[in-house]
């Protein structure tokens, strides 16, 4: 069963899929209900393949084909996929990994990876790179497939409109599969960087997704069969980029601050799953929490280094900032007990050093800003607040998405001259039209 926090949580992060998922369900409805408005039942069946069968690809494609190389390739050469490449940035942490591994199965699959460091490496990246064009040339296909589909479903109407046989199916020339990952091609780079832009693309799945709309926005454009089309696709995919990518971090950072500037302040930037912890209270009663964060004060001192921060977090898993980022996952775990705050740590995950300080600074700014009685009532307003600003984000998102958007595109086709008919219905005419004058 799903918890209310662990909805929450996912519908807040910028990295979750979820939330990209509803915004695209909406998006999707919206548009195709704006299709019939315009066009009835030729134009809103081909929007609705557009839309939701690029939505079946956009989310299942990228985990199937990461899947598929998990259980071929990696089974084959013998390499654990849930080891990060990542671990490879620092050599004491990787080796601390080894050390601090929860089983000595975990730590011989991360013995076996460091010992073949440039082939994993090679293979996080070929996996990336796998999914990504199989993701795309998956959609290429679709988009063939529809643009030959709807046209013949215009011929078919036509024909019964005026008691005729099916024409002849015209076969559209199209273009070439879009070579947006050409660069990948031939990698001989030996000294892979998982820094910067590449991991954020690589690791994030939301931006995994944002790298193959980028795609699926120039394939849309650039195989636009007529001026109409190109500029519904201009609109949606403006607003696609707009609302489900850049403007929901733009409004979750505006409304954390609105409710830090409130006369009682009240932190919201924590995982929901942390602010609706039982053990968040339990914490503040019993003191836990000033203890844990005087006790990394202590321990990890301004410039500390990520070596001795990665150690403490191993050293330290009662501490509370540990349990907490068990809880929100940014600290992977081995399941061995029903509560996450007490397993032990997957050394073969990614510990993201400078994420774990962030959730300190979270910590400490929740306690600073705790009234010194009624910590009850303090609680559950931070709670309201956060789950009040996760519903005003995804609210506004759907709203332009799933209206707004299809307003306008519905707008475009009467104000725009000679822009009211449905193109693929035009070409259907003039084909039709010929077929029958050469008959």
């Amino acid at each position: 069963m799903i918890s209310t926090s662990y909805l929450y949580s996912k519908l807040g992060s910028n990295s979750s899929l979820l939330p990209l998922a509803i915004k695209d369900v909406a998006n999707s409805v919206g548009l195709t209900a704006g299709s019939y408005i315009t066009g009835k039942n030729v134009e809103s069946q081909d929007r609705f393949i557009d839309e939701f069968g690029t939505q079946a690809i956009w989310l299942g494609a990228i985990p199937f084909f990461k899947g598929l190389t998990n259980y071929s390739v990696y089974k084959i050469l013998d390499i654990d996929p849930a080891f990060d490449v990542r671990n490879f940035k620092n050599k004491e942490i990787l080796a601390l990994s080894i050390e601090k591994a929860p089983t000595k199965e975990i730590a011989e699959s991360i013995k076996k990876a460091a010992s073949k460091e440039k082939l994993v490496k090679n293979l996080a990246l070929g996996k990336f790179a796998f999914a990504t064009v199989g993701a795309i040339a998956a959609y290429t296909g679709l988009t063939k497939y529809r643009q030959n589909y709807r046209l013949k479903k215009a011929k078919e109407e036509l024909a019964e409109q005026n008691n005729n046989s099916q024409p002849k199916l015209h076969t559209l020339n199209k273009n070439q599969i879009p070579q947006a990952f050409q660069g990948f091609k031939g990698q001989k780079d030996k000294n892979i960087s998982f820094n910067g832009a590449l991991q954020e693309f690589m690791f994030n799945p939301a931006k995994n997704m944002m790298l193959l709309d980028g795609a699926i926005t120039e394939e849309r454009l650039r195989n636009s069969e007529s001026k109409q089309e190109f500029i519904n696709y201009t609109i949606k995919e403006g607003g696609t980029w707009a609302f489900m990518y850049f403007a929901g971090d733009i409004i979750k950072n505006h409304l954390e601050k609105k409710a830090l500037a409130k006369k009682q302040p009240t932190p919201i930037s924590l995982d929901s799953r942390i602010i609706e912890s039982k053990d968040l209270r339990e914490a503040f009663r019993l003191g836990t929490i000033k203890h844990s964060l005087d006790e990394f004060a202590k321990k990890c001192p301004e410039n500390t280094s990520d070596v001795d921060i990665y150690k403490f977090i191993h050293e330290n898993q009662d501490n509370f900032i540990v349990k907490m980022g068990k809880k929100s996952k940014l600290i992977a775990t081995i399941k061995t007990a029903d509560d996450i705050s007490e397993r032990p740590i997957d050394t073969r995950a990614y510990l993201d050093i400078k994420e774990f300080k962030n959730l300190k600074d979270e910590l400490n700014l929740l306690y600073s800003k705790a009234p010194k009685d009624n910590v009850d009532a303090y609680l559950t307003g931070v709670i309201k607040t956060k789950r009040m600003s996760v519903l005003k984000n995804m609210g506004i998102c759907i709203g332009a998405l799933g209206v707004g958007v299809p307003l306008l595109m519905i707008a475009m086709r009467y104000i725009l001259p000679n822009n009211k008919e449905y193109k693929v219905m035009e070409q259907a005419k003039k084909e039709t039209s010929s077929t029958i004058a050469n008959a």
